[in-house]
């Protein structure tokens, strides 16, 4: 079924190389690719055993000389790869009207899934970076071919250029990785102890790529020009799955293969993310275009989801999981409203030209509505739940930093309520006529996103009794003295 993952949106993006002038095809056939790739991993999901930390559902091409090229899942990786699933379809409905260049827009959402879908599911070091980088290519082509016209070159280049150069550290420890071992497997290195002064080392490599793709200051300056000049569809996957890339390969590599290295850098990364925080929330508050505002407000998230990963217990690890996920559905739907609904009937993004929309869109002011309490994590939605696991597991490790980044929470409120209150409230804006309210196409495609948050801020159970056993033995696996020393 993982390999059925992987194949569905290319056999789907094959298919497309023989439709012409159909538009409409092209469309239900890229959806309908997707669709079944979610239900797919919806069935993956029901036959996943949460009793055992081992991966799931393996498969091994024994053919393939050049690396191990296997495949498999485990309790942390099922929620990317449904979260991946989810989205795409919903990608597809916001973008139902694109029209520039559709085969090739389409083409590269397609192959887009089946990369993100291979970066999750494969068991092998030295794929997981090709999957992990090969990921920039077709991103590079949506902002560069269909994004804002302004800013979309400067906004290609600022993400190719930022990323590809901290990965590039991550490759050279890769390489270290298997000049000192001879493998890549990930199941094997799990077995190995590369020593404190190597560990160092190896860790300063990935966690450079961690700090651009998460992203952290000083490394974020791509962040806001690729989601201002994306596409909406290009926005929606920057935030929904783009940015839980760095959270899966701290799971995955930083934390399980590096414990000491770990705990050496936390307090670095403590003080990164909380000059993350701080710094992301504060700029949103002085901030001009509605888009630039949810892009800035995912800086300062993220940084909350870091300080859950490396608290180096439990709960904090499984808050910085679920509020990844309860992130990778609010941003999105935050986007879908400023980005795509507001901006195709207004033609702007420019704060000050938006007022009382209320009047005349009252059902999207709701929605609007709830979205911004979710943003700022009240209670009944995900983000609540993912932040208050976080927070409680960092300030098992430093109450300070925790106390200083719990600051996030209220300036959070600060910038998410001026902003619905400048849209939503007071005399209608004279700059621009009345705007009609969300269509059924539009409440349909964000209706999956509010259930989603509800669900996991009203019973965070159904993703955590998956996800207990794996993140557990990962703690354990830290704790525990490897087999083998280097």
């Amino acid at each position: 079924m993982l390999t059925a993952l992987f194949f569905i949106p290319l056999i789907g993006a094959l298919s497309l190389l023989f439709v012409n002038k159909n538009e409409s095809l092209m469309k239900q056939i890229t959806l309908g690719s997707m669709i079944l790739n979610f239900f797919v991993s919806m069935v993956i999901w029901a036959k996943f055993d949460n009793n055992t930390h081992e991966y799931q559902f393996v498969q091994e091409w024994t053919e393939i000389s050049f690396c191990h090229f296997n495949v498999g899942i485990d309790g942390i990786s099922l929620f990317f790869i449904l979260l991946t699933t989810f989205l795409f379809p919903i990608i597809i409905l916001t973008s139902w009207n694109h029209k520039n260049s559709l085969k090739h827009y389409l083409l590269n959402f397609l192959i887009l899934e089946s990369l993100l879908i291979a970066t999750f599911i494969v068991l092998d070091l030295l794929l997981f970076y090709i999957f992990f980088e090969s990921i920039l290519i077709p991103l590079f082509i949506i902002i560069l071919s269909y994004g804002d016209l302004l800013t979309k070159e400067k906004a290609g280049f600022l993400l190719f250029l930022y990323t590809l150069a901290g990965s590039l550290f991550m490759l050279l420890s890769i390489i270290t990785i298997y000049i000192l071992t001879g493998t890549t497997d990930f199941q094997i290195l799990s077995t190995i102890d590369f020593g404190t002064d190597i560990q160092k080392l190896l860790f300063v490599g990935f966690l450079i790529a961690f700090i651009v793709k998460t992203p952290l200051i000083p490394g974020h300056v791509w962040l806001g020009f690729a989601h201002v000049a994306a596409p909406i569809g290009g926005s929606v996957l920057l935030a929904g799955v783009i940015l839980k890339l760095a959270t899966y390969l701290a799971l995955r590599v930083m934390i399980p293969y590096f414990p000491e290295a770990t705990l050496y850098f936390t307090p670095l990364i403590y003080t990164l993310a909380v000059i993350s925080i701080i710094y992301a929330s504060l700029t949103c508050l002085r901030l001009i275009d509605v888009k630039a505002i949810i892009a800035y407000s995912s800086v300062s998230h993220m940084g909350v989801v870091v300080l859950g990963l490396f608290s180096n217990n439990l709960q904090g690890l499984e808050g910085a999981v679920i509020l990844g996920l309860a992130h990778g559905v609010i941003s999105p739907l935050l986007f879908i409203i400023v980005g795509d609904i507001l901006y195709v009937r207004s033609h702007t993004r420019i704060i000050k030209y938006y007022r009382g929309i209320a009047t005349s869109m009252p059902i999207l002011s709701l929605i609007f509505f709830f979205a911004t309490l979710a943003n700022i994590g009240t209670p009944f939605s995900g983000n609540f739940i993912g932040e208050f696991m976080s927070y409680a597991g960092a300030f098992q490790l430093n109450p300070i930093i925790t106390i200083l980044g719990a600051t996030g929470m209220f300036l959070s409120a600060a910038y998410s309520i001026w902003l619905f209150n400048r849209v939503a409230f007071g005399q209608a804006s004279r700059y621009m006529s009345t705007m009609p309210d969300i269509t059924r196409r539009e409440f349909f495609v964000v209706l999956p996103l509010i259930i989603v948050s509800f669900i996991l801020g009203i019973y965070p159970n159904i993703v955590l009794e998956s996800l207990h056993l794996g993140l557990s033995s990962l703690l354990i696996s830290v704790n525990t003295p490897p087999l083998k020393s280097y």
